[in-house]
């Protein structure tokens, strides 16, 4: 009898002890899987660009003002995401009004980088502006180490490494990685203002994450619940919004609005076209924006600097198959550079979930060891 009472007295311990010892594996949510698929659809949005200024194309304001103003897309799904999730209250999913005044600060200075990405992508080819633009996730990294605190381990310290090396490459490599014919002084140019905008991009991801977590803390019953994607479109339509208003100014300053007919009657592929190539380069880069962002909130900014290198090897293939454009030595030996510390990332990241969860089932055996000794 005494045996029998036992019995049921310990099953609950190892039942307790069964689940715990066995961590659940890690999935991303459906909400970062989205995300993710949304930067590998806006991959066009590059590609574009370089169409725009391979035809004859020559605002850079207007081309920076294509990657940040397709915010007002947004709108609509915005409004349906709110109004499905009143009940928690309207008020408590619109954004705090700091976390509004930092994401205008940050669109602004996006806006920015964005201008210093059209000017290299004006003075590069596609393949070689990707390879640089690459280097935005060592970048990232160095900046989410000083702000966010991320904890470099060697196979990110590796990757940064590499990525780093990669557009070294095409920087003192044979020929360069430069076009034939292309002069010296303006490859050069394009090569420091497309590694300037991989800075500003690395720097702007984690001052995102940061102000999110700063600023972004709700109250009532949504301060329970994990940021709603209505989070996502906001902070990208405010950062849009501000980012927008830079680039009008500079275009006004320019006096681009009065050369915008002129320019498209001697586009290379024709008015029409030329209108089409601004109108869906816009909505690529939208696509892409909408999806870093919700890495951003939804995962980290590091993540969200790993899918923008994941870009690299696509529009590496689009550069050549649609603009034909050469694949030199250089360049290949600079994209296996950053494939490989792309890589490096990932196996880093896989190892260190493995290692923490071994950790944690270490952690529970000991304890559970503890309670079977205490138990009478």
């Amino acid at each position: 009898m005494q045996e029998a009472a036992k019995t049921p007295s310990a099953s609950p311990l190892r039942a307790t002890v069964a689940t715990a010892a066995s961590p659940a594996r890690y999935r991303p949510s459906p909400l970062v899987i989205f995300s993710a698929c949304l930067v590998l659809l806006g991959a066009g949005g590059p590609l574009l660009l370089r169409v725009y200024f391979v035809h004859g194309g020559q605002r850079l304001w207007l081309s920076a003002l294509l990657q940040i103003s397709g915010w007002p897309l947004l709108l609509p799904p915005l409004c349906v995401s709110l109004f499905r999730g009143r009940r928690h209250g309207i008020a408590n999913l619109l954004l705090p009004l700091r976390l509004v005044g930092a994401a205008a600060v940050l669109g602004a200075f996006y806006a920015i980088s964005c201008y210093v990405y059209a000017m290299g992508s004006q003075a590069l080819p596609l393949s070689t502006s990707s390879l640089l633009l690459a280097t935005q996730l060592a970048f990232t990294a160095i900046f989410a180490f000083l702000f966010v605190g991320l904890r470099f381990t060697p196979f990110s310290a590796n990757a940064v490494l590499l990525l780093t090396i990669g557009p070294a490459v095409l920087g003192v490599g044979p020929g360069s990685g430069k076009p034939a014919g292309e002069p010296s002084k303006t490859y050069w140019v394009g090569f420091c203002e497309a590694i300037a905008a991989a800075a500003l991009a690395g720097l702007v991801l984690p001052l995102v994450e940061v102000s999110m977590e700063r600023y972004g803390r709700r109250s009532g019953p949504a301060a329970r619940m994990p940021p709603p994607y209505s989070t996502v479109m906001q902070m990208q339509a405010v950062m849009g919004a501000a980012g927008t208003m830079v680039c009008l100014l500079g275009m006004a300053i320019k006096s681009d609005f009065s050369a915008l007919r002129g320019e498209a009657a001697a586009f290379g592929l024709g008015e029409t076209n030329y209108y089409l190539v601004l109108v869906w380069d816009a909505v690529s880069w939208q696509l892409l924006n909408l999806g870093i962002m919700g890495l951003i909130t939804c995962a980290s900014s590091l993540l969200a600097g790993i899918m923008i290198a994941v870009l690299l090897p696509l529009s590496e293939i689009l550069a050549v198959m649609f603009l034909h454009e050469k694949f030199d030595g250089p360049k290949g030996i600079a994209l296996v550079l950053s494939l490989w510390g792309f890589a490096s990332y990932l196996y880093g990241e896989k190892a260190q979930k493995k290692l923490e969860a071994q950790k944690s089932e270490q952690q529970v055996t000991r304890k559970t060891g503890d309670l079977e000794l205490a138990a009478p």
